[in-house]
This record gives C-alpha cells, sequence and structure tokens, in this order.
C-alpha cells in the first residue's frame, strides 16, 4: 500500500492539470484498481458481506451436538472437533462438523457451532439466530415451507433397528413388525410416517433424542425403532447385540406415495433461513464439488471416531 499511493497521488496531480470530462472517471477507476489489489486474499470475506448473516464473515451452525454420528459432543479437540460456543469447555464433532468445515473451507468462513435442542433448530433458523442448520434433518416438504435448504449433503436409507434376542431381529419386511411395540425420535418423518405403517403397533411418545431412542431399545423398553441408516450403523458399532433392519429396496419396505415423496424423506439437508438464496447458492455450491462417494467416505470416519455412548 506504501508504494501504491504515491502512484495514485501522482497521476490525480497528472489528471487534475490536464483536466477534461474523463478525469473524475479515470481517478475512481484507479482508486478501485488499488483497493482491490491491496485486498488481495480479503476477496472471500468480502463475498460473505453480500450474504444476509454471513456480514461478519462467520458461519454460525446449529446442532443438538447429541445425534451421533451426524453430531456429538466431547470434552478436547480431538479429530478435529471445534468449540461449541455457548458450552463452555465443551467441542462439536461428528459429520455435520465435517461438513460444515469444508463449506468453511470453500468460502473462507470461520465457523461457529452452536448446540441446540433439536425442536429449536428451525425457529433458530427463522429467526436468524443461526445461519444455518447442519443437523440431519430431512428434505421433506413440510419443512420447506418455513425454511429453504441446500443439499442433499447426505442421503440416508430409512431403517429399523432391533435386538438380537429380539423376535423381530429376523423381519424381512415392517409386515412382520406388527404388534411391535416402537418409537422413533420426536419432529421426524421416521416418527410421522414410517411407523404409522407398520399394523397394530405399540406406537410409544417419541424420544426427545438419538441417544435417548437407543436407550429405550437397549433397555427393551421397545422392540424396535425407526432410523437412518448412519445413526443404526453408529449405534451397532458400539453395541454389537444391535440388529439392523434394512428393507429398502424390497416391497417390504416402508412406502411414500411418490419417487419424490421418499427422495424428500431420505434426502439429508442444510436449512436456511427462507429467502436467503444467496447463503444457499454458496453452500450448494461448496457441496457440488463432493460425490455421493465421498460423502459416504466422511460418514464412514465420523462412525470410526466417535465417543462411546
Amino acid at each position: 500500500m506504501k508504494k501504491i499511493l504515491p502512484l495514485i497521488l501522482a497521476l490525480c496531480l497528472i489528471l487534475t492539470a490536464c483536466g477534461g470530462s474523463g478525469a473524475p472517471e479515470t481517478q475512481a477507476a484507479v482508486t478501485e484498481a488499488a483497493g482491490t489489489e491491496a485486498a488481495g486474499t480479503e476477496a472471500p470475506a468480502a463475498a460473505a458481506g453480500d450474504i444476509p448473516g454471513l456480514e461478519d464473515g462467520v458461519f454460525t451452525v446449529g446442532m443438538e451436538c447429541a445425534y451421533a454420528p451426524y453430531n456429538w459432543t466431547q470434552t478436547d479437540d480431538s479429530n478435529g472437533a471445534v468449540p461449541i460456543s455457548n458450552v463452555p469447555g465443551a467441542y462439536a464433532n461428528g459429520y455435520d462438523v465435517m461438513i460444515a468445515k469444508k463449506i468453511c473451507e470453500a468460502n473462507g468462513w470461520e465457523l461457529e457451532i452452536v448446540s441446540s435442542a433439536w425442536d429449536s433448530l428451525t425457529p433458530a433458523v427463522q429467526s436468524g439466530t443461526m445461519d444455518a442448520n447442519i443437523a440431519g434433518q430431512s428434505m421433506t416438504a413440510e419443512r420447506m415451507e418455513t425454511i429453504d435448504m441446500a443439499g442433499p449433503y447426505y442421503y440416508a436409507t430409512i431403517v429399523c433397528v432391533t435386538t438380537a434376542s429380539s423376535p423381530y431381529a429376523s423381519a424381512t419386511s415392517i409386515a412382520d413388525l406388527a404388534g411391535g411395540t416402537c418409537t422413533s425420535q420426536s419432529g421426524t418423518i421416521w416418527y410421522d410416517s414410517c411407523l404409522t405403517q407398520i399394523e397394530n403397533a405399540n406406537l410409544l411418545a417419541p424420544a426427545e433424542t438419538a441417544p435417548a431412542m437407543i436407550m429405550q431399545l437397549q433397555t427393551g423398553t421397545v422392540d424396535f425403532i425407526c432410523t437412518d441408516l448412519p445413526t443404526a450403523m453408529a449405534a451397532a458399532a458400539k453395541d454389537d447385540s444391535l440388529v439392523i433392519l434394512n428393507f429398502s429396496g424390497t416391497d417390504g419396505d416402508f412406502q411414500f406415495a411418490s419417487q419424490q415423496e421418499l427422495d424428500e424423506n431420505v434426502n439429508i439437508g442444510i436449512s436456511v433461513q427462507k429467502g436467503n438464496t444467496a447463503l444457499k447458492d454458496a453452500i450448494d455450491s461448496a457441496l457440488s464439488g463432493m460425490t455421493s462417494a465421498d460423502f459416504n467416505d466422511l460418514m464412514n470416519e465420523a462412525i470410526s471416531i466417535q465417543p462411546e455412548v
């Protein structure tokens, strides 16, 4: 900058001496060019300033921090964990954190993770308290009535989980689960749309969190639960008494009115405030460089490093 300013001043003197209607425009162009050169690596921050909520260059992301392998809480920064801004001394890690870091790297943003209850996630994005939620949320039409969603950033097959000693362990379709006692997590399509398809199911009140849902299965409160494959794999990786029932691709799977409705329920997206197209596009641009194989590799990594629950 010290070298550039004298050149600008000298040019200004020349232009003033010469006069002419083109002088002001030329001076502005030179000043803009100097500013661009001086900015250099600050370009990403300037771009962030054009995105509502990212004026400070900080990407504030909400998640439960209690939903392994998507996200969890740990006591240190091992394996690339990120501090949880509203829980002193705690760190967040998991697939959602890994994705958030990649989005920030692609856009030159800083990352802030905020722990939030599941039912508070969407209202926080609607109010602008969070820039986005990266929290294992399905891209349902109902959800997208109130928020917009970038992605998908994962494709999550719907499964059931039971125990090896359960009479339901050999089930080959949802018809074989008839009459069983079951539950799932609150505010999910697993509870609202899937378990209701099982004939004579004894559907208990929904669990507040994924760990609570899994605990009900492990303690024998329910015969089986319904969740997505990554959550089931993460639970089974820590408890070899759990059996995953995957009926996908068969006539005995959970049914949806159309392929579009199915896609809505297995595609996992990132929620942003309704109408914040600039942020949605920036996130989608970062995700566009990743394939489904990349997503699976990252999810497997998350499962391999998840802490004991």
